[in-house]
């Protein structure tokens, strides 16, 4: 079974043609999103053409930033990264034009299930996910499939409130929330007030021999803690999955590892925090997987 999966970010879409659970090549060109959504569109429509001329495929998968009405396989909401992309009828176009089973996921919860069936979360059926980046992204997996509450969008753990006084006072809608604080975007900025040089996390880790770098770095980590401890408590997870290019420094899993029993009850001390195994690939498999699942309902 061949299926061609995609995964669209507000920078970039990767692709590739998956064979039997074995990404066959990965690709990427630019999003280009502030060319609009139809832009996107042209350009997904564009590479499968392309791809069909070569080899034939049983479905297409897509995992996409935004919030996905996962029946439809429309965008429900997308923000400013993507202009226009909100009410996008992403299977119902492609079905049309290519007549196989199309799926679409939130990028998140596709990374999620790809950990789940194929990386980190294997051997538990229900974990929580967690993404560090520009902001922080959210996922809950029960019984090995993706938990979407009543709307589709349950998983957003960037906005849950962590500081309410700046709730309170803010006047945007995230003044207050974790991922002001927990996302890879809050340490830049932090070490960036100290070293304006800084620009990315990156350079966060290359200048840690500064003991003012290693400060902010830990007062960082003590708000990823802030929000997991909140998430523990509530969920009484057996694992939590951390995921988003930040998470390949070793020493933020160790420090987190050290932190947490201080925040958390006894009872809840046997969560599992680990760190997402397959980097780039997730989003990928999570759509090879659900678009599998499209064609055997």
């Amino acid at each position: 079974m061949k299926i061609l999966a995609f995964d669209i970010g507000g920078t970039a879409i990767k692709y590739s043609i998956c064979e039997d659970d074995k990404l066959l090549n990965v690709n990427e060109i630019p999003t280009n999103a502030m060319m609009g959504a139809q832009h996107v569109m042209d350009t997904l429509k564009g590479l499968t053409n392309t791809l069909s001329k070569d080899t034939s495929f049983d479905a297409i998968g897509i995992s996409t930033a935004g919030q996905v009405n996962a029946e439809t396989g429309s965008i429900i909401y997308a923000n400013t990264n993507l202009p226009g992309y909100t009410g996008t009828q992403i299977r119902t176009e492609l079905e049309e034009l290519f007549h196989v089973p199309v799926s679409v996921e939130n990028d998140v919860n596709a990374a999620a299930l790809g950990e789940a069936i194929y990386g980190a979360g294997q051997g538990h059926s229900d974990f929580l996910c967690l993404t560090y980046g520009t902001g922080v992204g959210g996922a809950i997996i029960r019984d090995r499939e993706i938990y979407h509450g009543s709307s589709f969008s349950a998983g957003e753990f960037g906005a849950m409130v962590t500081h309410g006084t700046a709730k309170i006072l803010g006047n945007d809608f995230f003044d207050g929330c974790y991922e002001r604080y927990a996302s890879t975007t809050a340490l830049v900025n932090a070490a960036a007030a100290y070293d304006p040089s800084i620009t990315s996390g990156k350079q966060v880790f290359e200048k840690l021999e500064d003991e003012q770098i290693q400060g902010i770095l830990d007062c960082w980590i003590t708000e990823i803690v802030l929000g997991l401890t909140t998430l523990i408590h509530i969920f009484n997870p057996s694992c939590i999955i951390l995921g988003g290019g930040i998470m390949v420094q070793p020493c933020i899993l160790q420090k987190i590892k050290e932190k947490m029993p201080q925040s958390i009850m006894p009872s809840f001390g046997h969560v599992e925090i680990k760190t997402a195994a397959l980097g780039n690939a997730a989003g990928l498999l999570g759509a090879n997987y659900l678009a599998k699942q499209h064609i055997n309902r």
